[in-house]
């Protein structure tokens, strides 16, 4: 017998509960607008319940499978270029998803690691796209607010005889890094702060605490490997001027 989360009038209590304490806490901490909170549990819900139902229909399908994942891939990169403010060069930023995203699923599904099934494709590749695009959207952003605040060292650098794009670099590449610290920290301290999503997921499916463990591992260094790859690029099409400020990426 497994640990899964059954579904029933407790599960539905407690997730209004903690739905509505997390929206008064952001409303009335001034952290924001708690219909944000709100308006975000509504949407997980409704979102995870259709997902649940194509889920179902596409495991019969490897083809089906397919597609779903670059579905998953496509509004990754549109998710990213809008949190970017750069919805204009999504093609650029589905290029830096891409970077780290395609070698680490080609590694991990082309050596057997990971079975070839849709039932161990969907989970991996959606948490390994999920991760790369949060780094991405971070990591661009980072850099741009960076070369925006230090023009003038981006000037003074042009001044000494940099091209752009090396100049460009000097400046925003080190805060750009920054991204990659919440997937460095989790991969730190698993297993002694955290017990992560594919770990639990794995353990309440029935699998064995190694099984689990195993699972977790395999995915945490995958995501660090991707999501370093997509940061790196990410920096270099920032300095190259492909993913440009806001202001000028609408013109």
């Amino acid at each position: 017998m497994n640990g899964a989360i059954g579904f029933g009038p407790a599960l539905i209590a407690v997730l209004v509960v903690l739905t509505l304490a997390a929206a008064a806490v952001v409303r009335w901490g001034g952290l924001g607008q708690g219909r944000a909170v709100l308006v975000a549990a509504v949407r997980a819900v409704g979102q995870l319940a259709l997902v649940s139902l194509v889920i179902t229909f596409i495991l019969r399908s490897g083809w089906l499978t397919g597609l779903f994942v670059l579905l998953m891939f496509a509004i990754a990169a549109v998710t990213s270029a809008a949190r970017i403010r750069v919805p204009r060069r999504v093609g650029w930023v589905a290029l830096a998803l891409a970077s780290g995203v395609v070698p680490v699923l080609g590694v991990v599904l082309g050596s057997g690691v990971v079975p070839a099934k849709p039932i161990a494709v969907v989970p991996v590749a959606g948490i390994v796209i999920g991760g790369s695009m949060t780094a991405t959207s971070q990591a661009a952003r980072r850099a741009l607010d960076e070369l925006a605040q230090r023009h003038g060292e981006y000037e003074a650098a042009l001044a000494l005889g940099f091209l752009p794009r090396h100049a460009a670099l000097e400046i925003c590449r080190p805060s750009a890094g920054h991204a990659l610290i919440p997937a460095l920290d989790q991969t730190r301290t698993v297993g002694l702060v955290t017990l992560p999503g594919a770990y639990v997921g794995v353990l309440l499916g029935g699998a064995s605490p190694l099984q689990a463990g195993t699972t977790q591992v395999l995915v945490l260094i995958g995501l660090l490997a991707a999501e370093s790859v997509a940061v790196l690029v990410t920096v270099q099409l920032v300095a190259a001027g492909l993913i440009p400020q806001p202001s000028r990426a609408a013109r």
